[in-house]
């Protein structure tokens, strides 16, 4: 008896709890929203977003019921929603619960159609909440959408050329052929997908300029967390690689960002050409930025940074490097290699070292020293690296040959590090490594090397009493 006395009280008690709710028709009982508008990023056509999450709360002391959620070009619409884990099929949904002081989770998703164009286009929507009450609250929706050529495994076996318009989603990468050119234009985008990269067998010419550079990044265009876009991370798809049958190729105004390991040159002679690059970046890369193996290759005005693994990393070769900024601040680990190394010889292996000259260039990084490496210096062995007004974090060495008009941070040296550079935005991944105005790498430069007369951005290096080191010029 004692039991079914307690088995009513129970069912009692949860009767009681559930019928507790009242529900309301008060048309003063809206709801609120985590945000009055749901922006997707400009992805592109047909491929499908990240989930968004719009949470709907009611604040009032009364449930609230929806007689239906909709979105207003219904079926025609190329955004997806789950409310509360209810799929709106169609785009219609009917009889949802909002509990006082107690929410429910919406989910979105978009997939932009094709534009039939070059340029990106916009599309809205609005999702409606209809309350039992009559009021109707409204989120709006948005995306971007830019069409693209889509390129599954391209092996190229004859010369031939990228045309700026739509991007280039890479997939399955893109392979440059043994005796074939590919000329890449002025601002071309080429996206590559996850494990896609661009091996050259042959040659490789990308030029772009100031205002319409080559970009070569992942295909990911959409936010990562609401503050990081998958832009600013690293290792999206896999870099540039030119092999030992690769010559002359030249890449001038590009931009190679994102991605497993930078450029990869394989060995190869020094009597010719492997790469020739200029006003370009190499940035925020998970392996090295620049891997030379016993090449010949030549770098101006160029910026390589913030990389996992060796920012510079030379193997015997020929190399010139003439106001480059090679900064070893990468964010995401702390196990972040030197900013620069230079070997001719690693273990049993053995590469002569005929050149390594770096002018008017900057080498800097978290480290108390970027500079690393591994010589030998036999009587007949090729060994042959200058630095010449530079600016280094290592240790102050008093070989005069080899270490001329040098300037070395130290600890005591103010300022120092990142403080030297315009913008560390560190909770969003962004830099700029022009000189701030104290910088010590200002005005230290060889002025008499006069064939490279402005930066990377075009700012003239003769406007002050003498250029800066690296690759940007200083500017109020």
């Amino acid at each position: 008896m004692k039991r079914l006395l307690s088995i009513i009280g129970i069912c009692a008690l949860l009767y009681a709890c559930v019928d507790d709710e009242r529900w309301t028709t008060d048309t003063s009982a809206t709801l609120t929203f985590s945000q009055d508008t749901v922006a997707f990023d400009t992805l592109i056509s047909t491929i499908g977003s990240a989930t968004r999450t719009l949470v709907v709360s009611n604040p009032s002391d009364r449930g609230v019921r929806l007689s239906r959620v909709f979105l207003l070009q219904g079926s025609k619409s190329p955004f997806r929603v789950n409310v509360d884990g209810q799929y709106l099929a169609g785009g219609v949904g009917e009889d949802f619960e909002v509990r006082h002081g107690d929410s429910i989770v919406v989910r979105i998703e978009v997939t932009p159609p094709l534009n039939g164009c070059d340029t990106a286009r916009q599309y809205v929507d609005q999702l409606a909440f209809r309350l039992e009450s009559g009021i109707e609250q409204r989120v709006h929706l948005s995306v971007g959408s830019q069409d693209a050529h889509f390129l599954h495994g391209w092996v190229i076996c004859s010369d031939d050329t990228l045309t700026a318009g739509m991007p280039y989603v890479v997939y399955d990468s893109l392979v440059v052929d043994t005796g074939a050119i590919l000329t890449v234009d002025s601002g071309v985008q080429l996206l590559f997908h996850d494990k896609a990269g661009l091996l050259v067998r042959g040659t490789l010419h990308a030029g772009g300029s100031l205002s319409r550079p080559v970009i070569f990044r992942g295909d990911r265009t959409d936010h990562l967390f609401d503050y990081l876009l998958y832009d600013n991370t690293p290792s999206r798809w896999e870099g540039l690689t030119f092999t030992s049958t690769s010559h002359d190729n030249y890449l001038s105004y590009c931009d190679i960002h994102g991605s497993r390991y930078g450029i990869v040159c394989d060995s190869t002679t020094v009597e010719r050409d492997m790469l020739v690059m200029d006003n370009s970046i190499v940035h925020n890369i998970g392996g090295d930025g620049l891997q030379l193996n016993h090449c010949k290759a030549r770098f101006t005005n160029t910026q390589v940074s913030n990389t996992l693994g060796r920012t510079v990393n030379i193997f015997g070769g020929e190399y010139d490097f003439v106001y480059c900024t090679i900064a070893q601040f990468y964010p995401f680990d702390s196990k972040r290699q030197d900013a620069l190394y230079i070997a001719n010889q690693i273990g049993d292996n053995y590469r002569p070292l005929y050149r390594a000259h770096f002018l008017n260039s900057v080498v800097t990084g978290y480290a108390e020293d970027v500079i690393m490496g591994s010589i030998s210096e036999g009587q007949d062995e090729p060994c042959d690296y200058l630095f010449d007004h530079c600016y280094l974090k290592t240790v102050a060495s008093d070989d005069s040959l080899r270490f001329r008009h040098v300037l070395y941070e130290d600890k005591d040296m103010e300022p120092r590090g990142s403080d030297n550079f315009r913008l560390f935005d560190t909770d969003n991944f962004i830099y700029d490594f022009t000189p701030d105005s104290l910088s010590r790498i200002r005005n230290m430069a060889d002025s008499t090397l006069t064939d490279i007369r402005y930066d990377r951005l075009g700012r003239s290096r003769t406007l002050d009493e003498a250029p800066d080191a690296g690759c940007y010029e200083w500017k109020e």
